[in-house]
């Protein structure tokens, strides 16, 4: 084996899923990692005694072998929507301010430090290995307005193996001076210069890529969204990501500073800025038009519960349910500042929570309540879809890399998930760790079959 072998075989339960509704779990399952991170075989129902002559018959003899005991498990990594990489040191902050007043007085200020290229390095190491431990092995970064900055959090995620969307934020008004582009050429030629940087450093986007990020509309001028709408067809190929429907006061504000639009599904599109490769943010005010233009134009939702129910003047559960009926793409995120919490389990906890809420506000029938299968699917492989990399990661379909965690519960891990009982079925398991689970549970992290955390 050389250096570059990320051959590897794993044998015990595994679990994925195969669909919006459908959660495979597997027992004596063996999973099979070819020398270049993909993965090469999947198979239910085989004895520990036979994995090596089964390993043998699929000349993969000399692969190393995990053996994954009771209380451990395999699962995807996590895919992380819509994360603001500067609001890491001031996440929680600011709570019950509405959104433009959090924005001035919490996160503006705390994110023009990131001029400081020495500072961007020293936090964009904490928040990368920071979400590499919660198990997310993708992330749809939001950077701050700093070219510099952008290039260095690009940098950390290739460095430390974490696949990445990285985007320089783009904002040329309705922020303070001292943290704002200073108009729109600068700030599409310092977009240019970071897709250049990035394009670079991993040319064929295999782990890092390049997101256009217009912060929103009200902190863009006409002339800078349709600069970035040219961009965009430039860059057929490149993600889109903006917030969408964020509150009742930024909702008022972006149509109060657009008057020849009536809702923001047709603003951004007549920008150029909505299309397959849309990642949009939030998304919790929404007209019944608006939800069927994403649907049609086959955009991705960043659903960020916990940020939704702590900043922008209210508890806000946007109509997940619907967008998945729709057949919208749907993902989860922390969001970072706006909430409290970087954990992808607090999401899948607040995701069921919001929608509970939501169902028992609307319907009282269950029919705006979403299902742990759903919320299961829009950590993994649904989030894989929204950021585009769905035919890369988010399940264990033959080929695909494997971006995993090895995930364990058993009690001499320490942690505060309930206790697992001899008796507790797998499906039980799972849910103990996705319902009182932590970072502690995650043992190992994978990224394209290469270990990225664990000891």
């Amino acid at each position: 084996m050389t250096t570059n072998d990320r051959s590897h075989a794993f044998h015990g339960v595994v679990i994925h899923a195969t669909s919006l509704s459908s959660l495979a779990i597997l027992d004596n399952a063996l999973l099979i990692v070819t020398p270049t991170g993909q993965i090469a075989s999947l198979e239910a129902d085989i004895p520990a005694d036979q994995v090596p002559s089964k390993l043998n018959s699929l000349d993969s003899a000399s692969c190393p072998i995990t053996y994954l005991t009771r209380g451990q498990f395999l699962m995807p990594g996590f895919v992380d929507t819509h994360h603001h990489a500067p609001q890491w040191l001031h996440r929680g902050q600011g709570q019950g301010l509405h959104i433009l007043e959090w924005l001035d007085q919490v996160a503006f200020p705390n994110e023009a430090r990131f001029e400081d290229a020495s500072h961007a390095k020293r936090v964009y190491g904490h928040v990368v290995d920071g979400m590499l431990r919660q198990g997310v092995t993708t992330a749809s970064y939001y950077g701050s307005k700093h070219g510099e900055a952008t290039k260095i959090l690009a940098d950390t995620c290739l460095a430390r193996g974490q696949r990445a969307l990285v985007g320089k934020c783009n904002m040329s008004r309705n922020a303070p001076d001292y943290y704002r582009d200073a108009d729109e050429r600068e700030s599409l030629q310092v977009t240019l210069d970071c897709i250049n940087h990035i394009r670079r450093i991993d040319p064929k986007g295999e782990l890092v890529r390049h997101v256009l990020t217009p912060r929103f509309a009200i902190c863009c001028e006409p002339s800078l969204l349709a600069g970035l709408g040219d961009l965009a067809r430039q860059y057929p190929d490149m993600a889109i990501q903006t917030h969408f429907n964020e509150s009742e006061q930024e909702k008022k504000a972006t149509l109060a500073l657009f008057p020849d639009f009536t809702n923001e599904a047709d603003l951004y599109q007549h920008f150029g800025l909505l299309n397959d490769r849309s990642i949009l943010a939030h998304c919790t005010i929404m007209t019944d038009y608006e939800t069927q233009r994403l649907a049609d134009l086959k955009c991705g939702v960043a659903h960020c519960p916990t940020a939704n129910m702590t900043i922008g003047g209210g508890f806000m559960a946007a109509p997940v349910k619907a967008f998945l009926r729709s057949g919208i793409k749907v993902g989860l995120g922390t969001d970072s500042g706006g909430g409290y919490s970087s954990s992808m389990l607090n999401a899948m906890q607040h995701s069921l929570v919001a929608s509970f809420a939501r169902d028992y506000l609307e319907a009282r029938d269950g029919t705006a309540a979403v299902s742990f299968e759903e919320v299961f699917h829009m950590a993994t492989l649904g989030g894989a879809q929204v950021v585009g990399f769905g035919g890369e990661v988010g399940n264990f379909e033959c080929g695909k890399e494997f971006d995993a965690l090895v995930v364990d519960v058993r009690g001499e891990v320490g942690g505060v998930n309930a206790p697992l009982e001899e008796d507790d079925s797998v499906r039980t398991m799972l849910e103990k760790f996705v319902m009182t689970g932590d970072d502690r549970n995650i043992r190992f992290v994978y990224v394209r079959g290469r270990k990225v955390h664990g000891v």
